[in-house]
């Protein structure tokens, strides 16, 4: 049985409840017990990444059928998923590692649930922005999660601007390819802070890097860059 929770009704009789589940991050060790039966108990899991999504289930020998939702197909599949609610049955959403809807799918379908007066209900878990900041050195009582940057440099360069003044540790997504000239960007407006950059956690080549920006930079410029990268900022000294 699902877990019992007031079911908000609908002209066809009680909905069901959209789960908002959190899923490792890279080590399927993560995962919460909660989780684990829900996923199990639900009839449909929305998988940003089926393939990815698979490999945790098949580990966990979870038998519950999936489906696609990611960027590029939720706004078409919003709607069939919403009426499956609405027709009672119990449903997951997971993004690819994480948690849903941070800076991942999820929101539209959250959104679209809540105005139809669905029940949603968290399944907390692992955040890679979170857990990052634990282990910074940081400051850690006040902080700002960003995601990632503006793509184009002009947009990326004037964001940050914005932000020069901001005086919350600021937690930013980067994508490998990406996070060199972004650790140029942020010397040159925000001048070379204290920072950590988090690669891969959880994962096997789990790496930190401690120290001011332009270490940092210097540090990567050596060798590939690979994997899932955090990066954390200090914010402006008053």
């Amino acid at each position: 049985m699902a877990e019992t929770h007031q079911h908000y009704l609908t002209e066809r009789g009680p909905a069901g409840i959209l789960y908002v589940v959190s899923t490792p991050i890279g080590n399927l060790e993560d995962i919460t017990l909660r989780a684990l039966r829900i996923l199990k108990e639900v009839d449909l899991i929305c998988a940003e990444d089926t393939r990815k999504t698979r490999i945790l289930l098949n580990h966990y020998n979870i038998q519950t059928p999936l489906t696609s939702y990611f960027e590029h197909n939720e706004k078409r599949k919003t709607p069939v998923i919403i009426e499956a609610l609405k027709l009672g049955k119990n449903i997951a959403i997971v993004s690819e590692a994480g948690t849903p809807a941070i800076s991942d799918p999820g929101y539209r379908l959250i959104t679209h649930a809540l105005q139809q007066d669905i029940s949603v209900i968290p399944v907390p878990g692992l955040s890679a922005a979170i857990t990052a900041l634990s282990i910074s050195g940081l400051a850690v009582h006040r902080f700002v999660f960003e995601g990632f940057l503006p793509v184009k440099t002009g947009k990326k360069k004037n964001f940050l601007k914005k932000l020069a003044d901001e005086e919350r540790t600021l937690i930013f997504y980067e994508s490998p390819h990406r996070i060199l000239a972004t650790l140029r960007d942020l010397i040159e407006i925000m001048g070379d802070r204290n920072a950590v950059l988090c690669r891969e956690l959880t994962k096997i080549h789990e790496e930190k890097i401690y120290g001011k920006l332009s270490l940092i930079f210097k540090t990567l410029e050596k060798r590939p860059i690979k994997g899932e990268i955090t990066l954390l900022v200090e914010g402006e000294k008053r």
